[in-house]
This record gives C-alpha cells, sequence and structure tokens, in this order.
C-alpha cells in the first residue's frame, strides 16, 4: 500500500455530497414540481455539462454547436424531466423541435440557482469509468435499498462555490 492509498480522499468525498445537492434538487423538482408545470416560484437552473463526456447524449447538431461545454436553462420549457443513479434526462426544445438530452450527473461542470443566489462548480474530472465508480459507490453508499431513492454523485476534485456575476441579466 503507498502512501496515497493510506490518505483518506476528502476531495472526492465532497465531489460525491455536492454532486448529490444536484441530484436532491432535481429529485425534488420532479417529486413536488414537475407535473405542475415547472419550478416553484422564480427557482430555474442552470447546468453547464461538458458535451464530449462519456454517456452525453444530444443531437449531432447541439454537439457541433456547442463543442466541449453547453449550458441548459430549466424554468418554463421543459419536460420529461428525470434523474436516474448516474443521469439526468430532460427534453428541451431547440427551434420547435423537441429533444430528449441525457447528461451523466459526472459531466455537469456548474449548477446554480440565480433565483438564491446559489451555485456549485465542478473541476473537469479525470478518467470518467473511475468517475462514474465514484458516482455508483457514493449512490450505493446512500441508497442501501438500491431502488434509486437516495444518492449523490462523484469526480476527483472537490466543488466550490463560484460567483453568480456570469449568470445575471445585465
Amino acid at each position: 500500500m503507498t502512501d496515497e492509498d493510506e490518505v483518506l480522499r476528502y476531495d472526492k468525498m465532497v465531489e460525491i455530497a455536492l454532486r448529490g445537492v444536484v441530484r436532491s434538487a432535481i429529485e425534488e423538482v420532479i417529486q413536488n414540481y414537475n407535473t405542475s408545470g415547472g419550478m416553484p416560484g422564480d427557482h430555474h437552473f442552470y447546468i453547464t455539462f461538458l458535451t464530449d463526456y462519456p454517456g452525453v447524449k444530444i443531437p449531432d447538431y447541439l454537439r457541433d454547436r456547442y463543442p466541449g461545454e453547453m449550458t441548459i436553462v430549466l424554468q418554463y420549457q421543459f419536460s420529461d424531466l428525470a434523474i436516474k443513479k448516474e443521469c439526468l434526462e430532460v427534453t428541451l426544445s431547440f427551434n420547435n423541435v423537441p429533444e430528449r438530452l441525457v447528461i451523466p450527473l459526472s459531466a455537469v461542470s456548474i449548477f446554480a440557482d440565480p433565483s438564491v443566489n446559489f451555485a456549485l462548480q465542478f473541476q473537469p474530472l479525470g478518467d470518467a469509468m473511475e468517475d462514474e465508480d465514484l458516482i455508483l459507490q457514493g449512490m450505493e453508499d446512500d441508497d442501501p435499498d438500491g431502488d434509486g431513492s437516495g444518492g449523490s454523485g462523484g469526480g476527483e476534485k472537490t466543488g466550490e462555490v463560484i460567483s453568480l456575476d456570469n449568470f445575471r441579466k445585465k
């Protein structure tokens, strides 16, 4: 066993916990508000994700238009919002064409709700397979029944609070 193996990886623990916040926020919208037509009050989510991350499923024309990174907004016009063990799914309209997006939680780089001045930024991830394993491990730890009712996500670096100035209307 190397010295590195003996060190508790708090950075990974924090990453799993912070991605759990993203999961919980989406779960709450699904359970309590999505059926009534969207988000509660003034809440809205900005979700930025890596378009070239393994497991991201978006139409090719969107991947071409947003190479590397894309931000979606969940506020009024979205449907079929779902969260699974390792990803979120949502249908959004692009030029009046509904498109289903599948976004692994480990691909999310920024999650923000400007209505309450809340944001998380996740560091770029390393090995995709290792990150997916961390997410699944974190969810299994939080979901002993294995029914998908609890869980979180993970990555290699710590998440951090970011300024919302980039998202504010000017």
